[in-house]
């Protein structure tokens, strides 16, 4: 029974990456910066609820190698191996921490409770490490690229916090739209 719950689990992951995967190719940059809203956050984050922390961080890291190999490789993106890895598999991958709330949010689910509020809570833990991983890079990384009057770090802040939020109200308003669905998206039958 194990091997075929292991199985059930690799499979459900892979749709989840593929899926992430396939989200990255509607246009996803607004404004005047790279504010950028990565719409495949919304599948990990709800297979890390439904699967843990493991399998979401498993997850978020294959779909961050998929993003750097279709991505950020043909369009200068990564810069240097440790970059790479940071804003990729590694940044990515901490999608999976909304995971850490996946029985407290499967229990009231099956006691019918309110989980808005703790997918909201968790939904905020793992985007804003994402993007503090995010940030750090693009102080390091990027600093030559903020305008010459800014200091490189509040630049790093100003594109990654603006995505933060961005993604951040973009779960809220998804987890809104699917409130009547999210139950059979989570629980494991």
């Amino acid at each position: 029974m194990k091997t075929q719950n292991q199985t059930t689990v690799t499979v459900e992951g892979a749709i989840i990456v593929a899926l992430a995967t396939a989200l990255t190719y509607i246009p996803n940059s607004f404004g005047v910066s790279s504010i950028e809203l990565q719409y495949g956050t919304i599948p990990v984050v709800i297979y890390a609820w439904r699967r843990g922390l493991r399998a979401g961080a498993v997850a978020g890291m294959v779909w961050g190698i998929l993003e750097m190999l279709l991505f950020a490789l043909s369009n200068g993106s990564v810069v240097n191996p440790w970059q790479g890895l940071l804003e990729y598999p590694i940044a990515f991958g901490v999608l999976g921490l909304a995971g850490l709330w996946s029985s407290v949010i499967q229990t009231d689910f099956q006691q019918h409770r309110s989980v808005y509020s703790i997918m909201l809570l968790s939904s905020l833990v793992a985007i804003c490490s994402k993007y503090l991983l995010h940030f750090i890079a693009g102080g390091i990384v990027w600093a030559a690229y903020a305008p010459r009057s800014m200091n490189p770090w509040l630049y790093s802040l100003i594109i990654n916090g603006g995505s933060a939020i961005a993604n951040i109200i973009m779960v809220a308003f998804v987890l809104l739209l699917l409130k009547r669905f999210l139950k059979r998206l989570v629980i494991v039958n």
